[in-house]
């Protein structure tokens, strides 16, 4: 053999070796092995805020020209009311609540007004709030008469010695607190109930979105809140992972807020909102690439949904596995930034 022959040999095998370190180092900061719908391109820095409306089927085609204006919109005002919140000084967990309360508010949203059904023509609602400072939580879940769920949240959060309450219990304490309940008719909304009626045909269960926000703000602290109606057709009593800590909603100085979003049942089994904190804590992994994974681990299982996970630096990661994610953030400077769908 030829010394030409061996020093082009050589040459090709460092061009080969250097070819396959490129392809590791990309799917260590999640950019191969999965599929298009995973790999989703959010990584931005210098956000302060960032919110997300709940994932899945979510297509260009689906949506009108007027239905997706509507829902730019719905972001834009929470994202707006959540920065107003940090502008003027105040803590992360007021940018939260003041975001949530607007999507609450917006029947495009299933969560307050927008709540879906469950199987009995009722509406069951959850939502909890986490302070990154003080691993203060407050949770309510199965409540049916209270218009914000996400402040009956934080009022457990702020003013009792406990973390979650639910149903008939948490619209007790909600009494004791001077919420001012409503009745279910103002939870109704056709679409709601069309889809209900959609659901019952198939028997089946289906999963129509979360709103949730996190914040950093300007001394630094973290927060997560996360508010939903559930499952359209779901049994009279489910939980899901929004107002459990540690699944849906978790905050922590020392690493991330996190909102999610999808099929609360796997989300709860991979206990989502934690294991991102912890592969962060004690992997040595950066947000991006520990919120990335733990989506990852929830398809494995064979779940739908997102994620959006802000670190004390302002670095946002946004994966999700679904075809679409109604989705936002805010900068340092204001730049607000809408997106839906999964190519954006």
């Amino acid at each position: 053999m030829s010394a030409s022959l061996n020093r082009r040999r050589a040459g090709a095998a460092v061009v080969l070796a250097l070819l396959a370190a490129l392809a590791a180092v990309a799917l260590l900061e999640g950019g191969g092995g999965t599929p298009a719908a995973a790999q989703q391109p959010d990584r931005v820095r210098d956000v302060v805020f960032a919110i997300h409306g709940g994932a899945g089927t979510i297509r260009r085609e689906d949506l009108t020209p007027e239905q997706e204006a509507a829902y730019r919109e719905a972001l834009t005002t929470a994202l707006e009311a959540g920065y107003d919140e940090l502008r003027s000084g105040g803590e992360a967990t007021d940018a939260v609540k003041a975001a949530i309360v607007t999507m609450e508010d917006n029947a495009l949203f299933n969560a307050g007004k927008g709540a879906v059904f469950t199987t009995d023509a009722k509406h069951e609602l959850d939502a909890s709030i986490m302070d990154g400072r003080s691993l203060d939580t407050g949770a309510v879940t199965g409540v049916e008469h209270i218009k914000n769920p996400i402040m009956l949240a934080d009022s457990v959060r702020t003013g009792s010695r406990h973390v979650m309450f639910a149903g008939y219990g948490a619209e007790l304490y909600a009494q004791d607190k001077g919420f001012e309940l409503v009745t279910q008719d103002y939870f109704h909304t056709d679409r709601r109930w069309q889809s209900l009626l959609d659901a019952k045909e198939g028997e089946s269960e289906f999963e129509f979105g979360t709103v949730g926000a996190v914040a950093v703000d300007r001394q630094g602290d973290l927060a997560a809140g996360t508010s939903t109606g559930g499952l359209t057709n779901k049994p009279v009593g489910r939980i899901g992972d929004s107002p459990i800590i540690g699944a849906g909603t978790y905050a922590n100085n020392e690493t991330a807020a996190v909102s999610a979003t999808g099929t609360g049942e796997f989300f709860i089994r991979q206990v989502v909102g934690h294991e991102i904190s912890a592969a962060m804590e004690h992997g040595g992994l950066r947000v991006h690439r520990a919120a990335k994974s733990a989506i990852d681990k929830v398809a494995e299982l064979g779940g739908d949904g997102g994620v959006i996970a802000l670190d004390g630096r302002g670095n946002l990661a946004m994966p999700f596995n679904t075809e679409g994610m109604y989705r936002g953030y805010v900068t340092g400077d204001g730049e607000v930034v809408t997106k839906i769908y999964g190519d954006e």
